[in-house]
């Protein structure tokens, strides 16, 4: 039986940056190959804040009405393909400074200060960023790196693109060890059970 069901990826903008990305992407790209050919080079997939701080939510949305999934009523939606941009609440402003226990009046903490914190709301953005040559490639360990350089003869934007790699293992991971008490499971021959 066959299904004739179409899947829509979503079409990522190619940029070198986020501001970039929103404004005139080189293009657009649902996979890493892809984005790689449009931008020359190797690229990594992020998300981060682009364009102004809003007050409001609904200031947003109409700044960028027809761009973001509104779910205003009356509002149309965007095709799937299109949906590469967000909106984050963030909190504006300095956090109160730490406070001293008083344990004075049965009180062991002063009353907190009236003030609070404002919201403002932001717009993300998830694109494939091309890498620049301060960058480390997608491919390089950062425990290779620092075994053949001095870490303080790197810069810091390859510093802070090696600190934000997912790790990886240096080799495949080795078959189970059995021991002289343990059996596979007949029904699951990936766990070992004690066979006394």
């Amino acid at each position: 039986m066959a299904h004739d069901v179409s899947v829509s990826a979503i079409l990522y903008p190619v940029a070198a940056s986020a501001d970039e990305a929103l404004s005139r992407p080189m293009g657009r790209a649902a996979r890493e190959r892809q984005a790689a050919v449009l931008g020359g080079g190797a690229v990594r997939f992020v998300t981060e804040e682009a364009g102004p701080a809003f007050a409001t939510r609904e200031a947003l949305l109409d700044a960028f009405a027809g761009r973001l999934d509104d779910p205003r009523p009356g509002r149309a939606g965007i095709a799937p393909e299109d949906s590469y941009l967000g909106l984050v609440e963030r909190t504006q402003g300095a956090a109160p400074a730490p406070v001293e226990p008083v344990f004075r009046g049965g009180r062991r903490w002063p009353v907190p200060p009236a003030r609070r914190l404002g919201t403002v709301f932001r717009l993300t953005i998830s694109y494939w960023r091309i890498l620049g040559a301060d960058e480390a490639a997608p491919d390089e360990q950062a425990r290779d790196l620092r075994r053949r350089v001095e870490a303080a003869a790197l810069e810091p934007g390859r510093l802070r693109a090696l600190a934000q790699q997912p790790l990886r293992p240096v080799k495949p991971q080795q078959p189970l060890d059995v021991g002289l008490f343990e059996a596979p499971a007949p029904e699951a021959p990936h766990m070992l059970i004690p066979d006394e």
